[in-house]
């Protein structure tokens, strides 16, 4: 197997794990456990992105480093909408909440437009990427 036949590989193996992700946030999103949404959300995200970054061959050890780099090579050249560079951010923030504030709230009708929107960041994030041409 050769290095680029691997890396393929493990692109699909976090692409699955971004799926997989997904699905739980609407099994939690039906269950009624919202916090578990918020980390079901970013997760799906996260595993997304570090895809996306790998296909590049850029690998991160930290959330930080990941996040940082997303807004670098994705969203800065226009190959991720600001809005899904955004989402990324919110849904990294709403992740810290319901994973570290006691008793924190979620709003569903929040949490289910925050699926929506997940769902086309990951769509964003699938589509071949490549540089946007004049306009």
């Amino acid at each position: 197997m050769t290095d680029q036949d691997s890396r393929r590989e493990l692109v699909e193996h976090w692409w699955s794990k971004a799926a997989a992700c997904m699905e739980s946030a609407r099994r939690e999103l039906d269950a009624g456990s919202l916090d578990f949404v918020a980390n079901r959300l970013y997760y799906a995200a996260f595993y997304a992105a570090t895809a996306a970054m790998l296909a590049r061959g850029l690998s991160f050890r930290k959330h930080s480093g990941l996040r940082s780099a997303f807004h670098t090579h994705l969203v800065r050249p226009g190959l991720v909408s600001q809005t899904g560079g955004k989402l990324y951010d919110r849904l990294f923030e709403d992740r810290q909440e319901g994973d570290y504030i006691a008793f924190s709230l979620f709003d569903r009708d929040y949490l289910e437009e925050q699926l929506l929107c997940t769902q086309a960041l990951l769509e964003e994030l699938r589509l071949p990427q490549t540089s946007p041409g004049p306009d």
